[in-house]
């Protein structure tokens, strides 16, 4: 009998008698067991039990939602600076690649949000797509996202963003406007540079930024608020002022709601992957970077305010809405609520989308 590789040597489960080998948990066990779906281009798609869709967040970065929502393990995308390689690894997936090449989507995903919206406070803020993109490929076929929508669109009084690359996301606008009038809602599209030559390095499976910045015209005319974000900023690639400015004078001819941006946040998991990406395309930058992300994934505090600062001004010269604006909040009712009284506005916030 000829001999045959698991597909998943790694989450073969240990064997008796193995003193050195430490026991599967059980996300990594079902992982290990869940049958392929279907496959793309170098690409697996299997489904993945779950016994809850809504997590609780806690993070170093002061991040404004309290609640995550991720229909999809890994990301087809396959951005270089994706911080959500991490992820992977609690299926016992450590290799950088097997994050966009092993895809797993949740089952019964609308059926547990219904369930945990009943406990939620009113006015809580939930994140849709904080680790991975909730309209990448695979939302065609499977729909998790939309029948999350459909979940939403039948309760009231929480503050829902949701951020994508995906231009599929104008699909769901039906679902989208009927839920505006029950949540505050916000859409995110993440624009890093305008350049498409770099786009296609950076985020080698995802839409063009002229298609993302269309489905944000799309959005503004549907009447929604939506904006651009333009993160990560990556020192000696994108952090200039006239990229910046170029995504901005974009954002403001989509009618946007705003554009904001922070700096790249470099994960340990992350660094291989990014790393080799600037040794391709920016080889005069990888000693920076690699000195620069040494003891930390995050950037300096002067490096912070300097961006925060550049972004500012731009958003003024382009007369860019600020996304947690005062003014805005002061100026929005509450919608159909009936009575639930909405406390916060507070949008999605992901750091790079």
């Amino acid at each position: 009998m000829a001999k045959t590789e698991p597909v998943f040597p790694i989450l073969q489960p240990t064997l008796q008698g193995d003193s050195d080998a430490r026991p599967l948990s059980r996300l990594a066990r079902s992982a290990s067991e869940a049958p392929l779906d279907s496959s793309g281009c170098l690409t697996e798609y299997r489904p993945l039990d779950c016994r809850s869709i809504l997590s609780k967040t806690t993070s170093r970065r002061g991040l404004p939602f309290t609640h995550a929502i991720n229909p999809y393990r890994g990301c087809e995308f396959g951005c270089r600076y994706c911080y959500a390689r991490y992820t992977h690894e609690f299926l016992e997936l450590r290799s950088p690649e097997e994050f966009e090449r092993k895809i797993y989507f949740k089952q019964n995903g609308a059926w547990l949000l219904d369930q945990e919206l009943r406990r939620l406070k009113p006015g809580t803020e939930i994140a849709l797509g904080t680790a991975t993109d909730p309209y990448q490929p695979l939302e065609r076929k499977q729909g998790i996202t939309r029948s999350l929508l459909e979940v939403f669109a039948r309760h009231r009084g929480f503050s829902l963003g949701i951020v994508t690359k995906s231009t599929l996301i104008a699909r769901d606008l039906d679902l989208l406007k009927e839920i505006d009038g029950r949540h505050k809602l916000t859409v995110h599209l993440t624009v890093t540079t305008v350049n498409a030559r770099l786009a296609r390095k950076l985020e080698p499976r995802a839409p063009r930024p002229d298609l993302r910045i269309r489905t944000v015209a799309e959005l503004r005319g549907a009447g929604l608020r939506a904006g651009v974000l333009c993160s990560p900023l990556m020192p000696g690639i994108n952090d200039s002022r006239s990229s910046i400015a170029a995504v901005a004078r974009a954002a403001k001819r989509a009618d946007a709601s705003f554009l904001a941006a922070g700096a790249l946040f470099l994960k340990p998991c992350s660094r291989p992957t990014f790393f080799a990406f600037v040794g391709e395309h920016f080889p005069e930058q990888l000693p920076s970077y690699e000195r620069r992300y040494a003891q930390s994934a995050f950037v300096s505090a002067e490096y912070k305010r300097r961006v925060a600062e550049l972004v500012e001004s731009v958003c003024s010269e382009y007369g860019l809405g600020k996304r947690f604006a005062a003014q805005w909040k002061m100026e929005m009712q509450p919608k159909d609520v009936g009575r639930v009284e909405v406390q916060t506005l507070l949008p999605f916030a992901a750091g790079q989308g």
